[in-house]
């Protein structure tokens, strides 16, 4: 801790998936041979569709400043892609583009939440809701979930963490880092509650959408009764593998958009130009186009589970989205593994990086003790190495 910082980042925790990518480049810059199934991005490339339209808008000599919440064109491709995909109507003034939809959340954080304000997470939950939430003065309530529930909150235990002091709630769905996907009925019981508190904003992150395993995917902000008090967030990161493109939106009620709007014109103003136009064209091409990725990782997900299941001790569910798998590890407490003391999931997730090779992320950074997060967004072949080496580790 440095005394000249200043109080807020001194409390704030590092990102654990960075984090660990970072620890992982760090050992393979020495030499090390490390499989990495810690980042959650894609190992597709951009689609060539994509790629045209930033190259055409570099020809077209964009290079300007952009407007504070998206280019006009782009915020219409969202409108299009959100009735579309979603059954979901927004004008251009409830629409607001980011820096990537950490940012949009940040925004979120910043224009909503007042210093004691409680924001409900469900856990587990990515990592940065917690200290996004905290660094603007909120305070995050975890509600405990579990893998024989395939970590997903009932009704009953969302109402039961409600308090006069609750303003938000977040979650994921698809979920990362669980992949859980909650169902149309199941969003519809978490929304019988939810209407019954008009003054708690729910925060729908749906990055996820499209990597879906089981169906249409549903948004709480499809309820009419919902629809008011849902923000959606959503990006281009994950199904169109545009990580690096930084391109987040939101879609909600028109005066917190406006609200963002300019909170964002005090810290970033618009989103870089090039990867708007680009995103124009990813969000006017039909899901469809991206379809073979899904299928991909549909693969991947029956093969990681099968290499998972014949390792002991390891406990998994069937995510049905995203491309993590979050297995309970908690048998390997308090076990000495080739020397070492496995107390945590955070030991378990180190001594797997040093003895196996194998950079995988704590699910403690996720709000989940008993578990790790490994992505299968990697190769079948890298795969099938990395479960070879983890189940090798852990045979004594």
């Amino acid at each position: 801790m440095n005394s000249k910082l200043s109080n807020r980042v001194n409390e704030m925790a590092i990102s654990a998936t960075l984090a660990m990518a970072a620890k992982a480049r760090e050992l393979k810059e020495e030499g090390k041979d490390i499989i990495g199934l810690s980042l959650g991005e894609p190992d597709f490339t951009i689609p060539e569709f994509v790629k045209a339209a930033g190259i055409q808008a570099i020809n077209d000599d964009y290079h300007s400043y952009t407007p504070v919440d998206g280019y006009g064109e782009l915020k219409q491709a969202i409108i299009t892609k959100f009735k579309r995909d979603n059954n979901l109507t927004y004008s251009p003034s409830q629409i607001v583009v980011s820096t990537g939809a950490k940012q949009s959340l940040a925004n979120l954080a910043m224009v909503l939440l007042n210093e004691g304000d409680e924001v409900l997470l469900p856990a587990p939950y990515w990592v940065s809701y917690a200290d996004i939430s905290k660094l603007v003065g909120g305070v995050p309530i975890e509600i405990k979930t579990s893998i024989e529930n395939d970590f997903k909150v009932t009704a009953q235990e969302l109402e039961a963490a409600i308090t006069p002091k609750t303003k938000m709630i977040i979650y994921s769905s698809p979920c990362n880092p669980s992949g859980s996907v909650y169902s149309r009925e199941e969003l519809r019981k978490l929304a019988d509650v939810l209407v019954k508190y008009p003054n708690i904003v729910v925060i729908s992150d749906e990055i996820y959408e499209h990597i879906n395993f089981i169906g249409k995917h549903a948004s709480i902000a499809e309820f009419e009764d919902m629809y008011d008090q849902t923000v959606v967030v959503n990006g281009v990161s994950k199904a169109y593998s545009m990580t690096g493109w930084r391109i987040g939106y939101i879609g909600g009620p028109e005066w917190i958009a406006r609200a963002c709007n300019k909170m964002q014109g005090q810290i970033t103003s618009g989103a870089n130009c090039i990867a708007q136009r680009a995103t124009i064209t990813a969000l006017e091409n039909p899901p469809s186009k991206i379809q073979f990725m899904v299928d991909a990782f549909k693969e991947r997900r029956a093969l990681i589970l099968n290499l998972l299941g014949e390792i002991p001790g390891i406990n998994t569910n069937e995510p049905e989205g995203a491309f993590y798998v979050f297995p309970d590890i908690s048998y390997y407490f308090g076990k000495i593994l080739k020397g070492n003391l496995i107390q945590s999931a955070s030991d378990f997730s180190l001594f797997l990086l040093e003895e196996a090779g194998v950079a995988t992320v704590t699910g403690e950074a996720f709000g989940d003790p008993n578990c790790i997060r490994i992505s299968y967004a990697a190769s079948e072949e890298n795969i099938m190495e990395a479960m070879k080496r983890i189940k090798e580790a852990l045979s004594n």
